[in-house]
């Protein structure tokens, strides 16, 4: 008891207290600092020895001596009459007061910044799960299934009002809708979406009167936070559309974000325009031909009952071109072009503020990568209207990347694959554009998370053979293809990586036959079908794309045919480099320009052209472009430059990823001309072989020799 009373006395218990507050508070700080300053992991760990340690020799001394005014002394040598221990006491008691209020003051610091950050090891934000939500589709609950109309209008009003409200994750339609009609559990919903709640309802319509019910479910447990029930008589339909989604939308946003600010309004038609015009947008998200095309008859039909409509004008002219022979449909391209247009006009000449109008100008404006900027400020236009237009976004990305900006691109469709998993088109893109970033982690996360929630698109098919073909596998990624052929209706971008596979394993004339019309002119050439070959790339070029036309010239020996084709279309190579920039893989357009004025001895437009080549690989590699075809057309540009020793470099990285253009090096890409006798040539060509001949096996076909011959 008397140690107890003199360990007081000594002050020997507070200085431990205050001693072990202060460290605490110390390796706090210390915790904060090391990532900031790149400290070693060692370094907290070293510190909170030392204090430890530290505090044995605080102890001792704290018993062993006294702060007195004469300064340090011996405790021993000090009058306890004259001891002002009870004033180092109350000294003490401050020290430990104002170290406990910094502890807890940090405590509350990181607990909000964990909220946050959400923490490391998930990736998750949970300040943002806590505001996300999915709005699942209205249930029908009327005897009539005409009324299924009103129960999806009230599902759009409210996802299009939600949409616009920036600090809230709202799930996008089309992955919403994919729910419509299953029963369902939340939590599978929940994950799927990325949503930790869903708004779920009803609506059961009985002669001039409506209930609408709606819920809102924390998906972790089942939780019911809001509940209501809306009983209307049914007079004007999209009245009480606006009235029911904005009450709706006020609770919702007082739950989850306490602001009741709500601003919803329907476009008026009649119902039965309404429903035509809504079947048909769900039509059109599917991307299957004859959906589409069952969709612009129900457009006309919704346009010739009440003309006025501007949204059904607008998805008209969106369905229009969707139906282009190079998307969806068999439309020639220019033709479904320019009748798209005319109905977007349609659209914002009756509404200026069409969503859907604006998004359809974009898609023309961005259909060839010609007049990009245009796409853009219409797209952008679009969204700030409505931020919930899934297509908008999707075809942003592609203009952005038509204008050099990859990894903007990239950033929005990581952000739809987030908020619309189960969006088809924006699905297939992010495939493409992880892999040509090299990021083949987030292609299969992607695509597995597809094959969970989405096994039926029959269009996963095609991703896993995208995935195949990037990774060097093009037997497998073919093999695949072909599945996807089986599985139905070819889209215009499931025939491109037909085509891929067919030439990467020379089937030439199944890829001439059923490939896409893209590669048809390369696919004849190497068949020595020349002048049909010509004829079909020189009908591309006109029509706006001479990149292929250009390729052949070049590899035909016909550079001054490329000279005049540019010359009579454009004052100069940089107004046509304006025109047709280059892509994610690469600026073989301009490439082949370079080479073809070099070749007929106008030197100046050779360096103007190589020159254009280089800030744009210079550009893609900025952005941290990542793919064979890539790497190969850096090959030839680093070829061309002179630089041999660079140019088997990225020759060699592209090779050993994959890349593998059939047929001898220097003929194919007669660029490379100059790398001849160089026995690393040779090499890389004997691993092309090999390459090409492992591919054919995988597919059943018979190996080639050196020259490119069947083996007997």
């Amino acid at each position: 008891m008397k140690l107890i009373e003199e360990l007081q006395r000594r002050n020997v218990i507070r200085v431990a207290i205050a001693y072990a507050v202060a460290s605490w508070v110390l390796l706090q700080i210390v915790d904060v600092v090391t990532p900031i300053f790149e400290l070693p992991g060692w370094a907290p760990k070293l510190i909170f020895v030392i204090l430890a340690i530290g505090l044995v020799p605080a102890l001792i001394f704290s018993w062993a001596f006294e702060i007195t005014p004469d300064g340090l002394k011996k405790e021993s040598e000090v009058d306890r009459a004259t001891s002002i221990t009870g004033s180092t006491a109350r000294k003490l008691n401050y020290i430990i007061i104002g170290s406990l209020a910094l502890a807890v003051a940090l405590l509350i610091v990181e607990r909000q910044v964990n909220q946050s950050s959400g923490g490391a090891e998930t990736g998750i934000n949970v300040a943002d799960m806590q505001k996300s939500i999915a709005v699942l589709p209205f249930v029908n609950m009327s005897s009539d299934a005409e009324q299924e109309f009103f129960s999806d209008g009230i599902t759009e009003e409210i996802l299009n009002s939600l949409a616009s409200v920036k600090e809230l994750k709202v799930a996008g339609r089309t992955s919403s809708f994919a729910f419509k009609g299953q029963n369902d559990d939340l939590r599978r919903i929940g994950e799927a979406l990325g949503v930790n709640h869903i708004l779920e309802g009803s609506v059961r319509k009985a002669g001039a009167q409506v209930r609408i019910t709606a819920q809102l479910i924390q998906v972790d447990n089942g939780f019911h936070l809001w509940s209501e029930t809306y009983d209307r008589e049914l007079t004007d339909v999209f009245e009480i559309q606006d009235e029911i989604a904005n009450e709706i939308l006020k609770q919702l946003r007082s739950k989850l974000l306490s602001d009741d600010t709500v601003v919803a309004e329907a476009k008026r038609t009649n119902p039965e325009v309404y429903a035509l015009y809504l079947r048909a947008k769900q039509r059109m998200y599917t991307r299957i031909g004859t959906e589409i095309e069952t969709a612009l008859q129900e457009l006309d039909q919704a346009i010739q009952l009440d003309a006025e409509y501007a949204p059904a004008y607008a998805q008209r002219a969106i369905a229009t071109m969707l139906l282009s022979d190079q998307q969806y449909g068999s439309i020639p391209d220019d033709e479904s072009n320019r009748r798209g247009k005319r109905f977007a006009d349609l659209a914002l000449n009756l509404d200026p503020n069409s969503a859907e109008g604006w998004a359809a100008l974009g898609l023309y404006y961005g259909r060839d990568g010609l007049e990009t900027d245009a796409a853009i400020d219409a797209l952008v236009k679009a969204l700030e209207i409505n931020p919930n237009l899934i297509d908008a976004s999707n075809w942003l990305q592609i203009a952005l990347s038509n204008a050099g900006d990859m990894r903007g691109a990239m950033e929005i469709i990581e952000e739809m694959a987030e908020r619309d998993p189960l969006y088809r088109p924006a699905f297939s893109n992010a495939m493409m554009v992880f892999n040509n970033f090299g990021e083949h982690e987030k292609a299969t996360a992607l695509l597995e998370r597809m094959q969970k929630f989405d096994p039926d698109n029959p269009d996963l098919l095609m991703a896993e053979a995208v995935s195949l073909i990037y990774s060097g596998r093009g037997g497998e990624g073919l093999q695949k293809m072909e599945q996807r052929r089986e599985s139905g209706e070819m889209s215009g971008v499931a025939k491109i990586f037909l085509s891929v596979g067919l030439l990467r394993t020379a089937q030439f004339e199944r890829a001439a036959v059923e490939g896409s019309t893209y590669f048809q002119p390369e696919a004849l050439y190497n068949l020595g079908r020349k002048d049909e070959a010509f004829a079909m790339a020189y009908e591309q070029a006109s029509a706006g794309d001479p990149e292929v036309l250009f390729g052949l010239l070049v590899r035909d020996g016909r550079d001054q045919d490329l000279v005049n084709f540019l010359e009579e279309r454009w004052p100069s190579v940089t107004a046509m480099g304006t025109e047709h920039p280059g892509d994610i893989l690469g600026y073989s357009l301009m490439a082949d320009t370079s080479l073809a004025y070099a070749r007929t001895g106008n030197g100046v437009r050779a360096e103007e052209a190589l020159m254009l080549v280089d800030r744009w690989m210079k550009r893609m590699i900025e952005q941290g472009v990542n793919n064979f075809v890539f790497w190969g057309n850096m090959a030839v540009h680093h070829a061309m430059l002179g630089d041999k020793d660079e140019a088997f470099r990225y020759l060699q990285q592209a090779v050993d990823n994959g890349w593998n253009p059939v047929g001898k090096l220097t003929e194919v890409l007669p660029a490379l001309a100059v790398l001849e006798g160089d026995p690393r040539l040779g090499a890389i060509e004997t691993q092309m072989l090999a390459t090409l001949n492992r591919d054919r096996a995988v597919v059943g076909l018979a190996s080639f020799n050196a020259d490119y011959t069947v083996q007997e």
